[in-house]
């Protein structure tokens, strides 16, 4: 069993949770129980992911959760396109977000890359 906060990419998808969190805190009311649950829900889910992976038993179980942690941010990155599209995020400020999102898929890829490699 591994230490979940070890890998690099938790450490920055938990960033991109608090970054969601900091930017749906703004969101229409009416969103709370739709688009700001759903956001915050599958950002939550990668970091969740990561660590419940690194805490599996194998490397095999520890790679399928990096893959639903991609799923996830892939969904976030929708999600977050939406928003901004509806002008509940500026313009800046999902550029920001997006590109963080963005690297943590790229790491997320490279450390399941890196996993199969070693298999």
């Amino acid at each position: 069993m591994q230490n979940f906060r070890n890998p690099k990419v938790w450490e920055k998808s938990h960033n991109v949770v608090l970054n969601v969190y900091s930017v749906t805190k703004n969101f229409p009311k009416e969103e709370i129980f739709g688009l700001t649950s759903q956001i915050r829900s599958c950002a939550v889910s990668v970091p969740s992911n990561i660590a419940e992976g690194c805490c599996r038993g194998s490397e095999s179980d520890f790679k399928r959760f990096l893959q639903i942690a991609i799923g996830s941010a892939s969904e976030l990155e929708y999600q977050l396109l939406l928003s901004k599209e509806l002008g509940y995020i500026q313009k800046e400020e999902y550029i920001q977000i997006d590109i963080k999102v963005k690297e943590v898929k790229k790491m997320l890829a490279a450390l399941i890359k890196k996993l199969k490699a070693e298999s």
